[in-house]
């Protein structure tokens, strides 16, 4: 996987060892899923009636990704599996029974891969356990790969033009048919044995066909194309016959959105995957019969596995899954039936999956039972009255419900479904009750006490415990008062009790989110006996008669609570929909589409996250934890409702059903799931069994497209695991990632995703202290500022905390905070002379970030940080962050490129007496690179942030302190090093793959009234054509050693000497499209340094190698 070139210096060339890279081939090998990842063959166990498990990963190929893998047909304790990518072949060995219970993957035929000089489109196991190959060129060949391998025979097929694609079909050479799909759209099908010119031409694409594939019983070939569509041809046998005859097409299917890039044949029917993520099987009159989402990126990979019916899928996101077969009725598009409820139904409700209630605009309820299928009476309608208000709590045993049950004229009757005569009626206040909603009682066993809250006018929230007691109406006691803040729509909307006991959280309808005390004082308490069985009518303890109990007169016992904590308008003017407290977290959703990760401080709520789940959802109904670790969103997507899985990133259920303006209500217990509502004066419901989850996540995907930039952020130690390696990364899918990568299992785990961009991450930059020994660090993990920042002129700070947590899968944890965020667009609407301003172009974008160091409260007057970055609109700019007060602002900026600054560098210089300079180092598309200092911007900046309390317009960088033109074009990579006597080396990099190293003195002007920060020049050093492509990553690791990576995947070591750069050692790495590197230095037990490094792009790939030794210093004896 590391192949030296290059100069001397031998064994000071880097190793892979981790890679995350697109799965681009799937192929079932018995009970064995086998994935093609970059040069690297992963293995998942599927027997044991379990889940999927990993059972092994080995390198294949050397500098090619696995484009195929072909099992040999037949079962047995071994299965032979040719893989091929590019010119390179590789046999392997699929042994059971390797560590674990799991496979064993071995390499056959000597080991090593083969290059065969010619691309490998498509392989095929033929008679004597020989292969088969359709090579570039339009060539078939037979080929022996046992021995030192040998071509047995080969034919050239020609006239068909560019190949896209290739099957094959046959054992022997006399049979043996081969149908390529061509760069014009063309299906051509040629015979080994007479190859001079194609025997059928299958015309209908019209784009490239990029896949294919034959059924040889059938005598079906399914052709996918990138024109959106998928054909089904029917050909006969490919290598039988001797007619030319054209082959049929049956069926033209359309319904991707982007190319289709594999296709498989389940019996007559296609199932193909394409580049818009989505795997559709496809029915027999050409529509979509089935449709699985969940990979965040294009699919490149489809698998069917004969015995059983699963099928895997992979794609660029480095994902794998698995699916496996359902019942047919479950395929089918969800179908809500019409009740027939009686009268005209406000509201609905479900009490189980089983039964709906429905509550009429009269007051009258009524009860539905899906076993019995018919609607019976609960209450009359004079016993609720008009603008009702229902809520119900299951009780324990879930075939009964607690149910209440509020009237526009104050009124509450509580009462047991299966008992609704026993009714406590309470008259709770003179106008409407507005909201009503149950939640656990604090420390109390599940049912044995339930709290009601009910708002009422003004505001007034009433906190009720209600107690059931089989065959007597409910025992009720007043809690606690409350009062909302004054809005428009003054009612609560949902609430939730805290674990830590004391506190009630609750959200309202103007979309604020509420922090009351609760004491457990006694309250006052009402009792009713009912009326059930002909018993008498509800007497209540405070007057000893038979008038209705009422509220009114005691609620002055108890004192009107005001809220200890608010954050007005968190979810907008839509409302909160639910509060859900989990793992120490406080979570709330609203009708904005969002929902918050909040933690209790003191009493006050903080926020520590802003979540958005999946795009297009505008409204979050609720969040349901699972025990497996998975969190189900509730919600509406347009006019349907949707539960969609947060683990699998599909919707789990698409039900349409009009919006969610509507009355409804959804349940799921083990056996069940229901979701009811209103529509057309009639209850709807929808009922299905529950089933298994479909899919399951055999490799987590990391990005849905290209990684723009990565940062280590250290290494977590977790007792009974390998180190582990946490990076943060950020995409073009305008997410950024916080994931672990293990040596050991060459895979990454997702931590958390930060989602709060509106377009692509560009650069990342960490600030703080990141690990044990730097000063500020705790001992509760790795703890540091991320800033990120892209596309629109966005930038976003976290504070991020990652630390072992054994219990969990990835065995670490990580908890992100929210800090501050900036757009230039909002800074300059928020201008009072913005109509005088130059609009921002909505293109601009962030190209590099850079963290100022030296900027503590020790040297300033207040804790701020500043940051540096390089944008597209021809500016360096520089923020200050105050973390305490959350607020990011711009203090200053300088447009001397007049052209896109790709990269920026800041550095601190600190002279002999303690006196700092703050300098910063910009770089932009004409080469250039500039340096500037920037400790007078800071420090006025400072003072100015003072006085306006966070608001400054911004100040002039001023002129730089020096110019080099370094390059003939864009730089695109750029590092800097102090040395150990006070210089600084800045590395750069060119997208004319050259390099370009200078060495800086940093001095003091003479012969001016203030001293003035003076460069100096003291040695430059270029080497053109370093590299053959764009250099996007350089590192210098010792004043002597410096790494470099470019687009060509060549990582390079060289040496820096009085003679300039000379390379130690060249490795390929199997990232292609290089964005960015990233390095590390650590010491091992022996003393001995080892260099680390990371690299993104179309993958993430970590790497090491031994540093060589320093050369003596001058003078020292040898």
């Amino acid at each position: 996987m590391s192949g030296g070139r290059g100069g001397g210096g031998g064994g000071a060339k880097m190793e892979s060892v981790a890679l995350v890279a697109p799965v681009t081939a799937l192929e079932f090998a018995g009970d064995v899923l086998l994935a093609g990842t970059g040069p690297e063959v992963a293995a998942f166990r599927l027997s044991g009636g379990g889940p999927a498990a990993a059972a092994g990963r080995r390198s294949v190929l050397r500098e090619a990704s696995v484009q195929g893998l072909r099992a040999e047909p037949g079962g047995g304790a071994v299965v032979r599996v040719a893989a091929f990518g590019g010119r390179w072949l590789a046999v392997l060995a699929v042994r059971r029974g390797g560590p674990g219970g799991g496979a064993r993957l071995a390499a056959c035929g000597g080991g090593a891969a083969r290059e065969l000089g010619a691309r490998v489109w498509e392989a095929r196991w033929a008679a004597g356990g020989r292969l088969a190959l359709a090579l570039g060129g339009g060539a078939v060949a037979l080929y022996e790969w046992r021995g030192g391998g040998r071509w047995l025979r080969r034919a050239s097929c020609g006239g068909a033009g560019a190949l896209r694609c290739a099957a094959l079909a046959g054992t022997g050479w006399a049979r043996l048919a081969l149908a390529a799909g061509t760069a014009a759209g063309a299906v051509v099908v040629w015979r080994a044995a007479a190859a001079a010119a194609p025997r059928r031409r299958l015309l209908g694409h019209r784009g490239a066909v990029l896949a294919l594939c034959y059924a040889a019983p059938r005598g079906l070939l399914a052709s996918a194309s990138e024109d959106r569509s998928v054909r089904l041809w029917a050909v006969g046998e490919l290598g039988g016959g001797d007619g030319d005859g054209e082959g049929s097409c049956l069926l033209v299917c359309y319904g991707h959105g982007a190319r289709v890039a594999a296709v498989a044949l389940r019996g007559p029917c296609p199932v193909s995957a394409g580049e818009d993520g989505a795997c559709l099987e496809w029915g027999g009159g050409g529509g979509v019969r089935r449709a699985r989402r969940g990979h965040r990126g294009a699919l490149r990979a489809l698998a069917l596995r004969p015995a059983g019916g699963c099928l895997a899928t992979g794609g660029d996101d480095g994902g794998v899954r698995l699916w496996r077969p359902r019942r047919a009725a479950l395929d089918a598009a969800p179908v809500a039936a019409a009740l027939g409820a009686p009268g005209r139904p406000r509201a609905v409700l479900l009490a189980g999956p089983g039964r709906v209630l429905a509550l009429g605009e009269a007051g009258g309820l009524a009860a539905y039972e899906a076993a019995a299928g018919r609607w019976a009476p609960v209450l009359p309608p004079a016993a609720g009255g008009p603008r009702g208000v229902l809520a119900a709590a299951p009780l324990p045993g879930g075939a009964e419900a607690l149910c209440a049950l509020a009237g526009g004229d104050g009124r509450l009757l509580l009462f047991a479904l299966g008992r609704p005569g026993a009714v406590a009626r309470l008259r709770l206040f003179e106008g409407a009750v507005c909201g009503l909603g149950w939640a656990p009682c604090p420390g109390q066993p599940p049912g044995a006490t339930t709290a009601l809250l009910a708002s009422g006018p003004d505001g007034e929230m009433l906190w009720l415990d209600v107690t059931h007691r089989p065959g007597q109406a409910p025992w009720v006691r007043l809690m606690g008062r409350y009062l909302l803040p004054p809005c428009k729509q003054r009612w609560h909307t949902c609430a939730a009790f805290l674990p830590q006991g004391g506190l009630l959280v609750c959200g309202d309808r103007r979309g604020s989110l509420l922090l009351f005390p609760c004491s457990s004082s006694p309250g006052w308490a009402v009792e009713s006996a009912g009326i059930a069985d002909g018993g008498t009518s509800p007497v209540g303890e405070d007057t000893g008669s038979g008038s209705e109990p009422s509220c009114l007169s005691h609620k002055g016992a108890l004192p009107l609570e005001a809220p200890l904590s608010m954050l007005f308008g968190l979810h907008g003017k839509m409302g909160v929909t639910s509060v859900t407290c989990h793992g120490g977290y406080i979570y709330s959703t609203g009708r904005d589409g969002c929902f918050y990760q909040l933690r209790l401080q003191g009493q006050q709520l903080e926020v520590l996250r802003k979540h958005r789940p999946c795009k297009g959802l505008q409204w979050i109904e609720e969040l349901h934890f699972t025990p497996d670790g998975d969190l189900l969103v509730l919600g509406f997507h347009a006019d349907n409702f949707v539960v969609w899985s947060s683990r699998t990133g599909e919707n789990l259920h698409c039900i349409p059903c009009g919006g969610g303006h509507r009355s409804w209500s959804y349940c799921s217990n083990a056996s069940a799931e229901a979701f009811a509502f209103v529509k057309c004066g009639d209850v709807m419901l929808y009922h299905r069994e529950a089933e298994p989850c479909e899919q399951q996540v055999l490799l987590e995907s990391l990005h849905g497209r290209e990684i723009a930039c990565v940062r280590h952020l250290g290494a977590v130690e977790v007792p009974g695991h390998t180190t582990l390696n946490v990076f943060v990364t950020g995409s073009e899918d305008t997410t950024a990632c916080v994931l672990a990568l293990s040596e050991r299992s060459r895979a990454a785990m997702p931590l958390t995703r930060l989602s709060d961009h509106i377009s692509s991450v560009r650069a990342l930059a960490l600030a703080g202290p990141t690990g044990p020994g730097d000063k500020g660090f705790g001992d509760e993990g790795l703890c540091t500022l991320l800033f990120s920042a892209g596309g629109r002129a966005q930038i976003e700070c976290y504070r991020l905390l990652c630390a072992g947590d054994p219990a969990s899968e990835s065995a670490v944890a990580c908890q992100v905070i929210h800090v501050a965020s900036h757009r230039l667009d909002k800074h300059w609407e928020r201008k009072k002379n913005r109509h005088k301003l130059v609009k921002m172009d909505p293109e601009t974008r962030y190209m590099s970030l850079s963290v100022v160091p030296g900027t503590s409260s020790e040297q300033l007057l207040a804790p701020w940080k500043f940051l540096a970055a390089a944008c597209s609109d021809g500016s360096v700019r520089v923020f200050g962050l105050l973390e305490a007060a959350r607020k990011l602002v711009l203090v200053a900026e300088s447009f001397h490129h007049q052209r896109c600054v790709l990269k920026v560098e800041a550095f601190l210089h600190t002279w002999a007496g303690g006196e700092r300079r703050h300098l910063l180092c910009s770089a932009a598309t004409d080469g250039s690179i500039a340096f500037w200092d920037i400790t007078s911007p800071i420090t006025d900046a400072m003072d100015a942030l003072h006085r306006a309390e966070g608001e400054i317009q911004p100040l002039a960088l001023g002129t730089p302190l020096l110019t080099v033109m370094a390059h003939s074009c864009g730089v695109n990579s750029l590092h800097i090093r102090e040395t150990p006597e006070g210089h600084y080396l800045v590395a750069s990099g060119s997208d004319d793959g050259s390099i370009h190293i200078c060495l800086l003195e940093v001095t003091l002007g003479r012969g001016e009234a203030t001293a003035r920060t003076c460069l100096r020049i003291l040695e430059r050093v270029a080497r053109p054509c370093a590299h053959a492509a764009h250099v996007t990553g350089i590192r210098v690791l010792r004043p002597d050693l410096l790494l470099s990576a470019s687009v060509d995947q060549r990582l390079t070591l060289w040496h820096r000497g009085p003679g300039g750069l000379d390379a130690l050692s060249t490795t390929f790495f199997h990232v292609p499209d290089l964005a960015e590197l990233d390095c590390w230095e650590v010491a091992e037990a022996g003393g001995e340094l080892r260099y680390y490094c990371v690299l993104c792009g179309r993958g993430l790939e970590m790497l090491h190698g031994i540093a060589p030794p320093e050369p003596p210093l001058p003078g020292a004896p040898h």
